[in-house]
């Protein structure tokens, strides 16, 4: 029991039996993180790291390279040795001196270690240098690796960055200066508060780790996000079909849908009326209809690209025309849809269909030739894994996509989340990309496995064809003139590989424009912001690099710039619709109901 006697004579009393009260609250929720712990449902070990025949292939091939070349190898550990001693002799000859401070030169920066202590302090300063200094060793092993296949170096590269990463200094409490500085400053509330955040998040995903991005209670559909006003006008068992409602008195006669990916929810062009395309759209004077994907559940295991297709794109198409009149229609395909619209005009070419007047391509990829930084992840040992999950679930649950994409970027969407939740015990942010980021979707496990399968690994779209309809569907056979965005730091669809696959395509009018930024900022680019410029070269001829060599940068968002060019190919100006028509009648405003849909929590 502790008295006032304990007490040390610098603290305040009533701040150490604070202290005491939230340490005694860490021992109750202690015991409720190891009741949800021990009801976790395992899940496939594949999913979770390579196959241990990797490390054991790079460590033959480092010892074989041992062998072969002894002195490169011996080279690189003397200097390890060599930083590693004289950096523990540099402290203790400070200690020795009485200095108890950090050496004159505190090492290189590293945004993870931003708190001046890193650099002032001897003890925080003397575990950065030695953590910095056993990254580079294992960088340089890695390196040092010849005698290995390049895709497996590149695996080994990733997966060993990723330990080096999970095991910085900020990643732990004893070690992380802004965390103890918190916990002192609150008397103990903040780890409190960060052992309450870990244990919600741990009890609201079984057991699974998923950290929390944004706060969920900050938003709601239809309120404050996902606002631009419109109407339910068809439903399947695929998709909703959103038309959004006109914003002027005329509008271009050829109507325009827009196919969002089905990985994750149509609002991500509808965050705010800021930034919102879809509400831009709709101000150029455009019918604009919008695919609202249903998130899967284990009832739609047996879903697959086909049915993608027929009850999603030609679905909507048929819709369309109906509600409009008209014989033609624009299409937006982005990310996975994308790439399904392009086997979509693949097909309708074999079929003499000519529904599609122009098609647009947002950071879409249909030649997987090369696997980029998904490399880790797209070998047979990952995909084997995921394969044996969706057998027995039905679905390729929202968390481990959510999982892998943020694991390629670790540091910002897993480690630094986790530093700030869990150990400064700060609440998550109100921030609506996030939040969307958050509200992820299942896969059908037959369509995960086509798209994996026969388009990632096997490339078949830009091979041999991928088999759909008894037809071999091609990226040659699109021939309607078509426009293409990619994003220049994309690290999703990387903007080369999206240029090879666009320049596959056989139309004549093709436009390729690539925007500064990513996956996500380049796309949600807003004219009036002024922020991120983009480049646009008419000689589709020339590989990627030459392309970008010849390219014309133009400052400001590309929105005007494809505007201008779906202008063309829209028609005369006809009186705005309203949304839906006697044979489709409303169903429910915007944002609709399978849009609200979440996916069920890791089990």
């Amino acid at each position: 029991m502790t008295t006032s006697d304990d007490v040390p004579a610098d603290v305040p009393a009533e701040h150490f039996e604070r202290l005491t009260e939230n340490l005694s609250k860490v021992e109750r929720l202690s015991k409720r993180l190891l009741d949800v712990m021990s009801h976790k449902t395992p899940h496939n070990a594949a999913l979770d790291g390579p196959n241990q025949e990797l490390f054991a292939r790079a460590a033959t091939a480092y010892w074989t390279e041992a062998l072969q070349n002894p002195a490169k190898i011996l080279e690189h550990q003397l200097s390890f040795w060599s930083q590693s001693v004289m950096h523990f002799v540099e402290a203790q000859q400070a200690l020795a001196k009485g200095q108890l401070r950090a050496p004159a030169d505190p090492g290189p920066s590293d945004a993870r270690f931003k708190n001046p202590l890193w650099d002032t302090h001897p003890y925080f300063n003397f575990i950065k240098q030695q953590y910095l200094i056993n990254a580079h060793a294992i960088e340089q092993a890695v390196q040092d690796v010849e005698e290995l296949d390049p895709v497996e170096k590149k695996r080994l590269a990733y997966f060993s960055r990723q330990i080096v990463d999970m095991m910085a200094p900020t990643n732990f409490l004893a070690t992380n200066p802004d965390a103890l500085e918190k916990a002192v400053e609150t008397d103990g509330q903040s780890l409190v508060d960060g052992l309450e955040n870990l244990v919600a998040d741990l009890e609201a995903n079984n057991g699974e780790l998923v950290v929390r991005l944004a706060d969920e209670q900050a938003f709601e559909l239809g309120r404050n996000i996902a606002t631009t006003p419109g109407d339910v006008i068809y439903r399947n068992r695929m998709l909703e079909i959103i038309q959004f409602r006109p914003t002027t008195e005329t509008v271009h006669a050829t109507p325009l849908i827009l196919f969002p990916p089905w990985i994750n929810k149509f609002y991500i062009l509808d965050l705010k009326e800021q930034n919102s395309l879809i509400k831009w759209i709709t101000d150029q004077g455009y019918t604009l209809f919008v695919a609202s994907w249903v998130n899967p559940d284990a009832s739609y295991s047996d879903v697959g690209m086909e049915d993608y297709i027929e009850d999603g794109f030609l679905a909507a198409i048929r819709e369309v025309k109906a509600i409009t009149g008209e014989k033609q229609v624009n299409v937006v395909g982005y990310c996975i849809a994308g790439t399904t619209l392009a086997m979509t005009l693949s097909l309708l070419k074999k079929r003499g269909d000519k529904s599609i007047k122009s098609a647009t391509f947002f950071t879409a990829l249909t030649d997987f030739g090369d696997q980029g930084e998904f490399t880790p992840f797209l070998q047979d040992d990952f995909i084997d894994g995921i394969e044996a999950e969706v057998a027995k679930r039905g679905i390729l649950p929202s968390y481990i996509m959510a999982r892998t994409f943020s694991f390629l970027r670790s540091n910002d969407l897993v480690y630094s989340p986790a530093i700030r939740s869990y150990m400064m015990g700060q609440t998550p942010p109100a921030f609506d990309l996030l939040y969307w980021n958050g509200d992820g979707t299942n896969l059908p496990a037959k369509m995960a496995m086509q798209y994996l399968r026969g388009l990632c690994q096997k490339n078949e779209f830009t091979g041999a064809g991928f088999e759909l309809f008894g037809e071999q569907l091609h990226v040659s056979d699109v021939d309607v003139p078509v426009c293409a965005i990619a994003c220049e730091t994309d690290h999703i669809a990387a903007w080369k590989d999206s240029y090879r696959g666009f320049c596959q395509m056989k139309s004549r009018s093709k436009t390729f424009i690539m925007t500064q930024s990513g996956h996500i900022a380049g796309i949600v680019n807003p004219p009036s912001k002024n922020k991120y410029g983009h480049y646009t070269n008419s000689d589709l001829k020339l590989d990627a690099d030459a392309w970008l060599e010849g390219a014309e940068f133009h400052a400001g968002s590309w929105w005007p710039h494809w505007q201008d060019w779906l202008s063309k190919r829209s028609g005369k100006k006809v009186p705005a619709r309203n949304p839906g028509d006697a044979s489709h009648p409303v169903l429910e405003s915007a944002p609709g109901s399978y849009v609200r849909i979440k996916a069920a929590a890791a089990s």
